[in-house]
């Protein structure tokens, strides 16, 4: 599972659309549309909203990774 894969099943899990995501980091959708395509990965200032956005744990964002 690649990193942008995983950030869109954690946001399907918690029923968002990608503009609903982008509406509460105040960025565009597109950008998170990127972060899904692993074009472009989140800036690290965006990892703990995303937590309180999908309910989940650093660990969770991060799975792919490890």
């Amino acid at each position: 599972m690649t990193f942008g894969k995983n950030l869109r099943d954690l946001r399907l899990k918690a029923n968002l659309t990608q503009e609903e995501v982008a509406i509460k980091l105040q960025i565009s959708r597109q950008s998170i549309s990127k972060w899904e395509k692993d074009i472009a990965l989140p800036s690290i200032i965006y990892i703990i909203p995303l937590t309180k956005i999908y309910q989940c744990s650093v660990n969770e964002i991060f799975y792919p990774l490890f």
